[in-house]
């Protein structure tokens, strides 16, 4: 959850799509999320807006965050999300002004940084695009996506120890689980920072793109693919990969044969089986 102030500021791109309206905004006026649909309109794209801040994260951001969350959630035209903070930064940390005075009591007894995990909780499929930083706060983000597209440049980090604290949003719990507790624990104790390369070779990332092509593109690309499935398969498939992390492996594939076989009582399992055998392309009904 750190955001230096050392790093060079850099302007996010605007996205060629068209913007929605939010409340919530910065002492300039402009919006901390921008809310924006591919062109098919089935993929609703969220923009961390504070560019001169390096995108660093807030309460008032997650604020706006968590409300666009809810409604793609709420939305049955959307049918994926892809977070991003545009082709130059993600998000490269919390921002430390907001935390820097708090005292024990206070951040305790209003859970401080729970509310900053609320896109757990969201069914629908979730693709981050990362460019430039991913640290603390902003690596712990884009652990909380499904799937996590980047550039090879990339850099990712849990440098929270030197600051004097650890990470408070999943980064130890999500990080070892996804890297191992050896990769973990060098990059919580020590803040080592790894590029997009390391990052896809230790299994922190999905995908990287090549040097020329543009990670947001890539991820709405990757998104619009989930799109055009069904939807209650989708998010069947979503539910059984994330019950891996939680239950034993006997409870997980037990749940995994549940719902595989309540997906026979689906009118998209008929469909998606009867034109795979009379060759055409399958229409979903979402039912």
């Amino acid at each position: 959850m750190l955001s230096r102030t050392l790093l060079r500021p850099s302007i996010i791109p605007t996205l060629h799509l068209q913007l929605r309206a939010m409340s919530a905004s910065t002492t300039s006026g402009e919006s901390l999320v921008l809310s924006t649909r591919s062109p098919s309109n089935k993929v609703s794209i969220l923009t961390l807006n504070r560019p001169k801040a390096l995108n660093a994260l807030s309460t008032p951001l997650f604020q706006a965050l968590n409300a666009e969350l809810e409604k793609a959630e709420a939305d049955d035209s959307v049918r994926a999300i892809v977070i991003t903070g545009g082709e130059k930064n993600f998000a490269a940390g919390a921002d430390i002004k907001e935390m820097k005075d708090k005292e024990f009591a206070e951040a305790y007894t209003t859970n401080f940084l729970g509310s900053w995990n609320k896109i757990a909780s969201i069914r629908k499929p979730i693709i981050g695009a990362v460019a430039g930083y991913a640290l603390g706060g902003g690596c712990e983000l884009a652990m909380l996506c499904d799937i996590l597209i980047a550039s090879p440049k990339s850099t990712f980090g849990q440098p929270e120890i030197t600051l004097g604290i650890i990470p408070g949003m999943g980064g130890s719990q999500r990080l070892t689980s996804l890297i191992g507790k050896q990769k973990a624990m060098d990059m919580v104790l020590t803040g080592r920072k790894i590029d997009g390369i390391t990052a896809e070779k230790w299994g922190l990332v999905s995908r990287l793109i090549e040097e020329n092509q543009s990670v947001v593109e890539e991820a709405i690309k990757i998104a619009e693919i989930i799109a055009g499935f069904g939807k209650v398969a989708v998010q069947a498939g979503k539910e059984a990969v994330n019950a891996s992390l939680d239950l034993p492996l006997e409870q997980g594939l037990r749940l995994e044969r549940r719902l595989f076989q309540q997906l026979f009582a689906t009118q998209d399992q008929k469909e998606g089986m009867a034109a795979f055998a009379e060759k055409r392309k399958p229409t979903w009904s979402d039912k």
